[in-house]
């Protein structure tokens, strides 16, 4: 199909009578039509697992936002997938406090699309000091992020 279309098109620039191509064009027109070349797509299309307009998985990254909204952003980039926060220190915990990395590996809604990373310090004799950060930490987050994701997607397929 698409080499008759090209002919078609070669056709219509090189014809030289008006009327020739008015009727090569609107044999091109209906053959468009024909082929389901309109503006139309399947409602499943536009809730696909890979929604790219921002550069990545536009599920994942919303979810990564709403997720980690209660904590301050240092660095949001969507081209690149990277959602960095600040210190976030719980009211209810003052000597410790969390730092949130998230990257956004890839264009499809997966779970080895999404990278959550993080780091802790607590507060001893006035100074911050590295503690470790349980991998269930991360891990429950990395699950949130996804199933929130997963909601999304779901919603806006109706």
């Amino acid at each position: 199909m698409e080499m008759s279309m090209r002919a078609l098109a070669k056709t219509a620039t090189s014809s030289t009578s008006g009327l020739g191509r008015f009727a090569v064009l609107g044999l091109m027109s209906l053959g468009l039509a024909a082929c389901g070349g309109g503006n139309e797509r399947p409602q499943a299309d536009l809730a696909a697992s890979q929604v790219t307009s921002i550069g990545v998985n536009s599920y994942l990254w919303r979810a990564s936002l709403e997720t980690l909204a209660f904590m301050p952003l240092t660095q949001a980039d969507s081209a690149g997938g990277v959602i960095v926060t600040d210190w976030y220190a719980n009211p209810d915990s003052p000597n410790e406090r969390v730092k949130v990395s998230v990257s956004i590996l890839d264009s499809d809604l997966r779970a080895d699309a999404l990278r959550v990373a993080a780091s802790r310090q607590v507060l001893q004799n006035g100074t911050w000091v590295e503690a470790p950060v349980q991998a269930s930490t991360v891990q429950r987050l990395e699950d949130i992020i996804l199933t929130k994701a997963r909601d999304l997607r779901r919603s806006a397929v109706g």
